[in-house]
Parts: structure tokens; C-alpha cells; sequence
């Protein structure tokens, strides 16, 4: 649960022990005071290891005997992936971990000692000051499903990003060696195209090699559809091809190399969508979600692998806030600034978001329909950027609700909850 910040002040009492702990990779450091800012003991530095884990336990707990305090709050800023192992193991120890945001730090570092100097210790007892002044965050790691939704759509979007980096690569071989392949076959991802690269020939030995023994080649993996015509075609292209003649020994490794990578990343992909799928589909609410117009298993899957059990939340505000599209506003006196997004959050989410909204208003009438209101609309009408994040905070909305009720979309439900929006169809 998320509180406010008074109630996360109330929190903290006399029997509390706040400890703030600064991240690193190898070795970490600690610091420990009460709710009022008072320092206990010197700082300690622990290995990124279960001794030094246990090390700091024994020395928080020695700190909560001394000072007669029976609750323990830990906080440190969540940097990188190196804060996960603590989290995970004081939170298993039914501890209560919380994290405060790094620009926080940075900005609050010179309160003390009204110096920019930077260290470990100074970070570990900034990060204990600001949980005294309630500026911190309950963070919710995924477990069981979520934790494990989340790694495989990571290592799906990796094994893209690594086959669209092969399919650059084949193309630039194709440009440099066969130039006028792609007369012949227009998209080379193609089942016989891909036959055809695997046997790793040349247009020269294209030209030499007999009709029938590429048709068969072909044939392995496609009956029909490509015959002699085809072939044919391909033979009168590699006839005329300028494609370079020389390096012809590692070019070859090079596209037998590409082809099998290419293969065996499809076959990777396809594995971990289908133990993705497998997880979803435990899910609840995720049917009616994917039954939304425009919006497809992929995209369910991203999102909830980036915000994790919709049950943690009480607000779909708080899921607009971790995307960082909660808006922005400077004004000073008659000054007013321009109102933008904070970007602060989890980029990745804020991406996919951006990047579902766009077919969107395209394909499904009822947010097209919202699209037009937003950009048309007499009063503050927006422009089409605008509108979009606007429609990304209104599918985080329904995607909310969707989920947690497990409740069909209703299009005329949503477009009616627009004040003024029938008033302006109306005239």
C-alpha cells in the first residue's frame, strides 16, 4: 500500500529504527538513527554476500537492542539490479524495505553539511533522513508469477532486439554479395528465401548449380507455391549480379553463421512466448483485457510485467505515476510554465503504453472517436501528442479496472464519462 506522506511520518515512532543503506555493487554501507535524526553507532560497511547480509543483521539487531527499539525500517535507493539481492532477502525476513528516489538524494545531500562531497557514509545517512521525513516509497518486487512473467518478457524483448540485429546483418550480406536477390524474392524472411540462403551459395554457383538440386532444396521445407519459375528467376538475376567476388571463404561462414543464429533465435522466441503465454493465462482478468479492440496478448503481458499484481494497488493514478505520466506544472506569481510529463517511473512502461495508443485511435472506434473529442474540443483543445498521453493514462484506467473487477470493456461506459463529450457530438 502506498500512503500519504503524513501517514508514512505516523509510521515512525520512538520504537523505530531507521536505517539507511547505500548501494554498491560489491560492498554496501549502513547507517542508523531514530525518528528524530539522532545517529546510532559508527556506519558499517557489509560484502554484497549472505555473510555480510547476515553481518547486518546481526548488527541492526545489536543497534534495536541497545536503543530499545522493536520495529526496523530499511531504506536504500534502488540502483540498478544491486539493491535486489537485500531487498529480497530482508523482505523474506519479514522486514519492512522501502526506497527513496536517488534524485532525492542527490538534491538533499548538502543539507547537512552544505557541501557537494559525495560518499558512501554521507549517502547512507541522507537515505536514513529522508524515510525520517516520510520522503520514501514501499516498493513492490514481483513474486511467484509476476517475478517470473517479468524475466521472460525481458529475455523476449532481448532475443528481438538480438534477431533484429541478425536480420540487419543478413541484409547487409545480401546488399554486399547478391544485391539483386531481392528481385527475385522481395522478403527474404520467406520460407524458400530462406532455404535458399542456408545453402550458402554464391550467384556465380547459383548459375552453375543445377535447377532441381535448389528446387529440392526447397522442396525440405515447402511443397508448394515455388517451382522451376521461381528458380529460374533466381538463376537469371545471379547471371547478372555485381555482387562482390572476393572473401568468398568467410563470407560463406558468415551467412551459415546468420542463418543458424536467425534459426535458433526463432526457436527461442517462440519457447519463451509460449511459457509467457502459459503464465498469462493463469492470470485473472487477463481475457477481458486482451478482449479490448487494438490490444493484443503481447502488450498485456509487457504490462503487467512491468506493474507487477494489480491487487497492490488502490488507484490507477499511482500505476499513471509509475509510468511517469502524471503531469508537471512551474508557475511563479503571474508566470506560468508549460505543463509536461514527468518522465520519472519506469521507461519501459511509459513506451509500451505510447506505443499501444497509436493503433488505437486508429483501430478501435471508441478511442479514435476520444482522439477527435481531445484534439477538437472548444475548450483547452489539445494537440495530437497531447492526446495521446491523455489516452495512455485513460487505458492505464481501464486496464485497472478491467483487470481488477475482471469486467468487460464498455465503450459507451467510457466515452459517456467524458464530461461534455455528448454535449459536443450533440451540437
Amino acid at each position: 500500500m502506498n500512503y500519504k506522506q503524513n501517514e508514512k511520518i505516523l509510521q515512525l515512532t520512538d520504537e523505530t529504527l531507521i536505517v539507511g543503506v547505500d548501494i554498491a555493487k560489491k560492498r554496501h554501507v549502513a547507517r542508523a538513527q531514530d525518528y528524530r535524526g539522532i545517529q546510532f553507532g559508527k556506519a558499517l560497511y557489509f560484502e554484497n554476500s549472505l555473510e555480510g547480509f547476515q553481518s547486518f543483521m546481526c548488527w541492526m539487531n545489536d543497534l534495536a537492542t541497545q536503543q530499545d527499539k522493536n520495529k526496523q525500517i530499511i531504506g536504500m535507493e534502488p540502483t540498478g539490479h544491486y539493491w535486489l539481492p537485500l531487498a529480497y532477502w530482508l523482505m523474506e525476513k519479514q522486514l519492512k524495505v522501502v526506497v527513496v528516489n536517488p534524485a532525492h538524494v542527490k538534491k538533499s545531500k548538502e543539507l547537512d553539511d552544505n557541501s557537494p562531497t559525495k560518499n558512501d557514509v554521507k549517502d547512507a545517512r541522507v537515505i536514513s533522513r529522508l524515510i525520517q521525513d516520510g520522503r520514501y516509497s514501499e516498493p513492490h518486487l514481483p513474486e511467484g508469477i509476476y517475478a517470473e512473467l517479468r524475466e521472460g518478457m525481458n529475455m523476449y524483448d532481448q532475443l528481438m532486439k538480438d534477431l533484429q540485429a541478425v536480420q540487419g546483418r543478413v541484409h547487409q550480406w545480401i546488399d554486399r554479395y547478391f544485391p539483386e536477390y531481392t528481385t527475385v524474392f522481395a522478403n527474404w524472411e520467406g520460407q524458400s528465401s530462406i532455404q535458399i540462403l542456408k545453402m550458402g551459395l554464391f550467384p556465380d554457383e547459383i548459375v552453375e548449380t543445377d535447377e532441381m538440386t535448389i528446387l529440392t532444396e526447397i522442396r525440405k521445407e515447402v511443397k508448394r507455391g515455388v517451382g522451376l519459375k521461381k528458380v529460374r528467376q533466381l538463376k537469371e538475376a545471379a547471371r547478372h549480379s555485381i555482387g562482390i567476388q572476393e572473401g568468398k571463404t568467410m563470407a560463406r561462414m558468415k551467412i551459415n553463421t546468420l542463418m543458424a543464429q536467425y534459426a535458433l533465435l526463432h526457436e527461442k522466441i517462440n519457447e519463451v512466448w509460449e511459457m509467457i503465454e502459459g503464465l498469462t493465462s493463469t492470470i485473472p482478468g487477463v481475457k477481458e483485457m486482451t478482449d479490448i479492440k487494438g490490444i493484443g496478448d503481447i502488450t498485456i503481458a509487457a504490462f503487467l510485467a512491468e506493474v507487477g499484481n494489480l491487487n497492490h494497488y488502490d488507484h490507477p493514478e499511482q500505476i499513471i505515476k509509475l509510468a511517469g505520466l502524471n503531469l508537471k506544472l512551474a508557475t511563479s506569481g503571474k508566470w506560468k510554465g508549460q505543463t509536461i510529463i514527468t518522465k520519472r517511473g519506469r521507461p519501459k512502461l511509459r513506451a509500451l503504453l505510447f506505443k499501444v495508443a497509436l493503433p488505437l485511435v486508429n483501430h478501435n472506434p471508441a478511442f479514435k472517436a476520444l482522439h477527435q473529442y481531445f484534439t477538437t474540443r472548444k475548450e483547452n483543445p489539445l494537440k495530437k501528442k497531447q492526446s495521446l498521453i491523455a489516452i495512455c493514462c485513460k487505458l492505464i484506467r481501464i486496464l485497472f479496472t478491467v483487470g481488477k473487477k475482471q469486467i468487460a470493456f464498455n465503450p459507451e461506459k467510457m466515452l459517456n464519462d467524458i464530461p461534455h463529450f455528448n454535449l459536443q457530438n450533440a451540437a
